[in-house]
């Protein structure tokens, strides 16, 4: 199957463009939910994140994301600990869920694709942009969180302009919310075409 790798900034409205291009038929993946459900309590992820990381971030038995957030974006190698105990399962359950579709192109969303070296599992790279100051607001507002600690996970991440600079494709997020959508349907007829190709 064709597949377009979906990344961008913490906060760029990546989640909001996967839904547009689901509502028009592609087949979405999102890491993140994937991660979320597996570190469910009782899955042997969560078990090895509590090996390596403590009772701190499993104080009643599920994870204190914020905790481990605080931890992990803190320390680097704590960081890549996590990333070395979450990236080979979400990886393959991604694979394993994107071989099931039937749709005609699949949008693999992963906010680490280009940190991660996962851009290789893509035919097309699609990168979601925005100026930062809009990322640190929508994040502060979304999650409530400090804007030293957005701006901490930002400098964690690839820098803008790399990550714009090893697009296939770029979606302007910056605008109105009335933006996204031609910009969403040019490059879903664009990947119809290449996914009809393959």
């Amino acid at each position: 199957m064709f597949r377009v790798g979906l990344t961008g900034g913490i906060g760029s409205g990546k989640s909001t463009v996967a839904e547009r291009f689901a509502a028009l038929g592609a087949g979405v993946i999102d890491t993140d939910l994937l991660a979320r459900e597996l570190t469910e309590p009782g899955t042997p992820t969560l078990a090895r994140i509590g090996a390596q990381f403590g009772t701190v971030v499993l104080p009643d038995g599920s994870l204190d994301r914020a905790a481990l957030r605080g931890l992990v974006f803190a320390d680097p190698g704590a960081r890549a600990r996590l990333e070395s105990i979450l990236h080979p399962p979400i990886r393959g359950l991604m694979l394993e869920r994107a071989a099931c579709l039937q749709t005609p192109y699949v949008l693999l969303v992963v906010p680490l694709l280009l940190e991660s070296g996962q851009e290789s599992l893509a035919d097309r790279v699609l990168v979601v942009d925005c100026p930062q100051a809009a990322q640190i607001a929508r994040v502060c507002r979304r999650s409530l969180l400090a804007q030293a600690e957005v701006e901490r996970i930002i400098a964690s991440q690839i820098p803008r302009a790399r990550r714009v600079a090893r697009a296939d494709d770029i979606i302007d997020n910056g605008g109105q919310p009335a933006a996204l959508g031609p910009q969403v349907e040019r490059l879903h007829r664009a990947y119809l075409a290449l996914a009809a190709e393959a």
